[in-house]
């Protein structure tokens, strides 16, 4: 597990996650989020782990693969009615997903 992609991958989901939820509150009306959020969370989800990708230097197919995964815990979360718990969560899975995909071989060497 490459730590520092970890760490790297937990900020930048997190802040791009914060980031694109604020400008969407901002632009979009809350009934927007009632009749589309199911299309719209996860797709701005996954905007995000692109941009996560990007930023830590990693194979966008597998970090989308990993952005599905993780994202499926917080699914429960919604049902349940802790959105932003469920956010965290996949944050953390997100996380560990990245930061074991940096360390498999094949991958070129990334600058700290």
């Amino acid at each position: 597990m490459d730590r520092s992609a970890l760490w790297r991958a937990a900020a930048v989901q997190a802040l791009s996650v914060s980031v694109l939820s604020f400008v969407l509150a901002l632009a979009l009306p809350h009934a927007f989020f009632e009749d589309w959020g199911w299309l719209a969370g996860p797709a701005a989800w996954l905007v995000c782990a692109l941009v996560t990708a990007a930023a830590v230097r990693l194979p966008a197919g597998r970090v989308l693969v990993g952005a599905a995964l993780a994202g499926l815990p917080s699914v429960l979360a919604v049902v349940v009615g802790a959105h932003w718990l469920g956010a965290v969560v996949a944050i953390v899975l997100f996380a560990l997903w990245c930061a074991r995909l940096a360390r498999e071989p094949g991958l070129p060497a990334r600058a700290v």
